[in-house]
Parts: structure tokens; C-alpha cells; sequence
């Protein structure tokens, strides 16, 4: 895989996509369907999965793509592949909230190396460099001209005072219970993928999910909290959440700064 090229254009298409999906949140309305799951589905969701699609075949035409739109044409697993999200967070686009993402990455063996995530209404990107590092993007956010680049990089936890970051929409009592364990200074609440983004630059310091997620809600996210110097591990064993599994879903998992004590479920 060419990291440089990788970079390029997931960046370009994530933005790509935000341009997309923010003509539709314009709208005074817009339809809202029901997937097979019965999760929503809207027309921004389609017109970006399209869009970052036929911009990933083009460029890397060997590759195995998994999108969540297209998720029960795929076929058998690679160890390599392309997982997108297109609107990360559509019940946060729907209730106009702000909180949903662009999410591209690429899986290795099992692990998300490279990956971007973009909040069209909020400004904010997030992606890998073609080394893995993970920095933010600011300024005008030009598809042509890459701004002003920060490296990102995870707190230095104190285990005495925590920050934590939860689910906007799925933030329950199991979520609670778990986040009581450890001495929480604040918490905060944030959608879609940008929960792990917040982790990754030190916004946070523990990210747990107590709840059903999919691998391309995660694994952009994953691949820049990684390349921050931060981990995901399972909540049940604290072993490296991995991807590729059968159905693509994901495990409970928390996200979290290394100097963070894990506790157990």
C-alpha cells in the first residue's frame, strides 16, 4: 500500500463527502428510512457512501472495500481492506446535533493503521499521516491544499481525576455503572466516532463502550487514537480490539491513554 497516496485521497474524499452530506443538513427537510436493523438511513448517508466509494475503487482497485451502506454484499474477509462509515452518527445528523463523521480507514491484519475522520459541521479532522502518526488539520480545509497540520497526542492521565468521554445517544446505565469504577474529574458527552478522536488528542483521557458498534464505526477513529499513542482494548479481557471478524461487529471495548488503569467489567 502507497501511505502517501492512501493519505491523499482519503483525505480528499472525506471532504469530499462533508460536502455532501452538509447540502443535504441544510435542507429544511430531508427523508429518514429504516434500514433491515432498523437504524436510520438518510439521503446524505447514500449520497456519500457513493461518493467515497467510487473514489477508493478508483484508487486502489485491489483492495476489498467494506462500507456500512453496502454491508451485506460483502464477501469473504481479507487481511487487508478499506472500511468506511460514510455519516457516522446519523441519529446526531437527524436530530441536527452536529456530532457525525466521515469515517475511512484501512485494516492490516487485523489492526487499523491509517485512517481519517472528519466533522463537517464542526470543522474538525482528524487523520493519519503516511508514517501512522496522527495529527489535526486546520484552516480552511482546502481539498487542494493541506493546511496547518497538529500533531495529536494522548493525556498524561491522573488516575485520581479522569476525564471521560461517553455516547451522546447510547449513554445508559450499563455506561454509567462501568464509568462509577474509576475517580471521573469531569465527563462529557460526544457522537459518533469524534469520542475517540477526543481521546486521541488529550481531550479525554477514556472513551468505554458498554454498548453494539460496528467496525466502521470504529476503526478510523481507532487507527488515529493508535497513531496518537493511544489503545483499544475489549472490556472483557482488555486484549487489542482486532477487526476483520465474521459480521464485522465489535465487542464492548473502552478506549483509553496508556498511563489509564484499565478496571475490569
Amino acid at each position: 500500500m502507497d501511505y502517501s497516496q492512501l493519505t491523499t485521497v482519503m483525505r480528499r474524499l472525506a471532504l469530499e463527502a462533508g460536502d455532501a452530506i452538509m447540502q443535504i443538513y441544510g435542507q429544511d427537510d430531508f427523508d429518514v428510512k429504516s434500514k433491515s436493523d432498523d437504524s436510520p438511513v438518510t439521503a446524505a448517508d447514500e449520497a456519500a457512501d457513493a461518493l467515497i466509494s467510487a473514489g477508493l475503487r478508483a484508487a486502489f482497485p485491489d483492495v476489498l472495500l467494506v462500507t456500512e451502506e453496502q454491508a451485506a454484499s460483502h464477501g469473504k474477509n481479507a487481511d487487508t481492506f478499506l472500511i468506511v462509515d460514510p455519516l457516522d452518527g446519523t441519529k446526531e445528523f437527524i436530530n441536527r446535533r452536529g456530532d457525525f463523521t466521515v469515517n475511512i480507514a484501512l485494516v492490516e491484519n487485523g489492526t487499523p493503521t491509517r485512517g481519517v475522520v472528519y466533522a463537517p459541521a464542526k470543522g474538525r479532522m482528524f487523520y493519519t499521516q503516511p508514517d501512522g502518526s496522527a495529527v489535526e488539520e486546520t484552516g480552511p480545509l482546502d481539498k487542494t491544499a493541506v493546511g496547518t497540520l497538529t500533531p495529536i497526542n494522548v493525556s498524561t492521565p491522573d488516575n485520581d481525576a479522569l476525564m471521560v468521554v461517553a455516547s451522546k445517544s447510547h449513554r445508559d446505565q450499563a455506561t454509567e455503572d462501568y464509568i462509577a469504577k474509576y475517580a471521573v474529574k469531569d465527563s462529557r458527552s460526544a457522537g459518533s466516532s469524534l469520542k475517540l478522536c477526543l481521546v486521541a488528542t488529550g481531550e479525554a483521557d477514556i472513551y468505554p463502550r458498554v454498548g453494539r458498534t460496528m467496525e466502521w464505526d470504529t476503526a478510523a477513529g481507532h487507527a488515529v487514537l493508535a497513531g496518537a499513542g493511544g489503545r483499544v482494548v475489549r472490556l472483557d479481557d482488555h486484549s487489542p480490539l482486532t477487526y476483520g471478524k465474521d459480521g464485522y461487529e465489535n465487542p464492548f471495548f473502552i478506549a483509553h491513554a496508556p498511563g489509564v488503569i484499565v478496571k475490569d467489567a
